[in-house]
Order: C-alpha cells, then sequence, then structure tokens
C-alpha cells in the first residue's frame, strides 16, 4: 500500500498501442495513501564514447541482476502454499485495517491483486474502503490503477464498488474509463529494508509515481506516503536489489510480521 495515494501494484500490460496521453493527477488532498505489489532499461543511445559505453553496460548489468532476482522470486512465491498465503494474506490485511494511518486517510490509491500472478491479497481491505458502513475509519476514495498503452502510460481511477472493474486483455481486472452514468472516472493518482522495490519490469508505477512526485513538488502539495505489500518470501536483505535512477523506493513495507516504516516520512506518521 502506499500511505497518502499510491499502491504496491504489479503492472498489467494492455496491448492498446496509441500515443500517449498527458498525465493528470488529483488536486492536493491531504491524508493521501498508496499500497503497492512487489514484484527495466532502456538504451537507446548511439555508442559515442568509452564513458557512454561504460554507462550502457552498468545499465544491463543492473537489467540482468534484476532478471535473474525476479525468477528467483518467482520460485519461491511458486513454492507457498495456500494455507501460506492465506494466512500472511491474512496477517497483511489485518495490520493495514487496524493501523492509524490507514483509519486516518481520505484518499488511497491501491492495486486489485490477482491470484494468478501471487500478488498479496488486498480484496478485504477494497472491501472495507467501499463498505458504507466501515468499522476502519471515516469514507474514503478509492482509485485503482488502469494501463493505458505500452509506453508506461498508466491511470488511477476513481471507483465507488466492485461492479466497476472490467478485464482487460490479460484477464485482469481494472477500472472501466466511464462510469455508470457515461461520465469520465475523476482520476487520482521484492522490497528490501531500505525501500528498494523490484517491479515486474514494465516500469509503469515507476514512471507514475516520479511524474506524480514531481507535480506534487511543483504544485507545494503533501506527497503521497508509499506503502508496499509483500509475503515474507519477496523481503530480500539490505543490497540485494539492484536499482536505479528511474527506480521510486517506498516509505514502508507490510509483510505478515507487521508494518516497517523506512522514509523519513513514514517514520514520522506510523
Amino acid at each position: 500500500m502506499i500511505k497518502n495515494g499510491a499502491a504496491s501494484l504489479m503492472v498489467r500490460l494492455l496491448h492498446l498501442p496509441r500515443a500517449a496521453p498527458a498525465p493528470t493527477y488529483p488536486r492536493r488532498h491531504h491524508h493521501r495513501h498508496a499500497l503497492l505489489p512487489s514484484l527495466r532499461l532502456r538504451a537507446s543511445a548511439p555508442v559515442p564514447s568509452a564513458a557512454a559505453m561504460s554507462s550502457t553496460a552498468a545499465a544491463q548489468e543492473v537489467a540482468d541482476q534484476k532478471r535473474a532476482l525476479r525468477s528467483e522470486v518467482r520460485r519461491a512465491l511458486r513454492a507457498l502454499t495456500p494455507e501460506q498465503r492465506a494466512s500472511e494474506d491474512q496477517a497483511i490485511q489485518n495490520a493495514i485495517l487496524n493501523s492509524s494511518w490507514f483509519k486516518e486517510s481520505k484518499r488511497l490509491c491501491a492495486y486489485i491483486s490477482c491470484a494468478q500472478l501471487r500478488e498479496v491479497d488486498t480484496s478485504k481491505v477494497l472491501s472495507e474502503v467501499l463498505s458504507p458502513n466501515s468499522e476502519h475509519g471515516h469514507a474514503k476514495d478509492l482509485y485503482v490503477p488502469r494501463v493505458e498503452d505500452k509506453n508506461r502510460n498508466m491511470r488511477m481511477l476513481k471507483i465507488t464498488t466492485m461492479d466497476d472493474l472490467v478485464k482487460n486483455s490479460m484477464n485482469i481486472l481494472e477500472p472501466s474509463p466511464l462510469d455508470a452514468s457515461g461520465n469520465a472516472r475523476e482520476e487520482g493518482q521484492a522490497f528490501d529494508r531500505t525501500g528498494r522495490r523490484l517491479g515486474r519490469g514494465g516500469g509503469y508505477y515507476d514512471t507514475f509515481l516520479m511524474r506524480y512526485q514531481e507535480l506534487a513538488k511543483e504544485k507545494g502539495w503533501d506527497q503521497p506516503l508509499l506503502v508496499a505489500l509483500s509475503y515474507s518470501v519477496q523481503i530480500m536483505e539490505e543490497g540485494i536489489i539492484p536499482v536505479n535512477s528511474t527506480d521510486v523506493p517506498i516509505d514502508a513495507l507490510v509483510s505478515s510480521s507487521g508494518i516497517i516504516p523506512i522514509s523519513p516520512a513514514a517514520l514520522a506518521r506510523i
């Protein structure tokens, strides 16, 4: 999860190539959180110099290391029994629902978990947020991801019921672009203990979060707190996950063992 506006989400790639739309984001709103899932490199320059060659080689090495680590994590996830997964899913969601920062939040960006991708289940959290009689804090606006094309363009669209979701070309649930009245929906916008996140390689979340953080800084908005959800086998020792300049670190991590604040912002809020 991401506190104050984003979520640990797995990247979903739609085969819908089109012109990249300009990103749009919600206006400033206090208490915005985001929930993210766990589990990249473009070198498009000629080879004009030794320095450029060295930089490209280093980037390729990072990409290769990430690819190998993803394979290792996928094997570990496949080895989890259904009972283990269910137990960790329940513990993680209970930790979120009972936390003060979740109860105080007014807006939440969260991913729709996908069992075949072995993501931490978010169904209980989403159900509570959408319930008119939630026992976990006041009413919240909920935004979930919709991938627009192959160019890392993703939007967070507001939903009010699970019936607002439709299956995309990869059989993954996403919000339909229009609501029941035909109006455009409102838009919102493997980890280690130092906040590094290993995504699936598409770069959708990093791109979205980087654009949002830049806009929030420009507008003077509060930065969202980025909270990731992770199975125990996805938590790496410090320094294991390779990173590059486009990787956006998380603020806090939620596992079956509890909530781990990482950044100064998380330490102050959690």
